[in-house]
């Protein structure tokens, strides 16, 4: 059953981070951020910075790749935000 979880865990993460790639890449294009809000992409980013430690703490390789790339695509959008928002 472990390497079930571990597989499920890998598919939320994989479709919860990709999610981020559709806002990335339209900021991107556009060149503004402006329909974005400041504040919930920072608690947003505190909060997978959060999910990230608590994932390194436990070990779990799901928990911890997920809120990698989730972390680093979000710090992009926040980057955007200040650049074009």
């Amino acid at each position: 059953m472990d390497w079930w979880s571990t597989v499920i865990g890998l598919i939320a993460g994989g479709l919860t981070t990709a999610s981020f790639m559709p806002q990335v890449i339209r900021i991107w294009r556009r060149r503004s951020a402006n329909d974005l809000s400041l504040t919930a992409s920072v608690m947003f980013t505190v909060g997978i910075t959060c999910w990230l430690i608590y994932g390194i703490q436990l070990h779990a390789l799901p928990i911890i790749i997920a809120n990698a790339v989730t972390l680093g695509l979000n710090l992009s959008i926040l980057g955007l935000k200040l650049r074009h928002g």
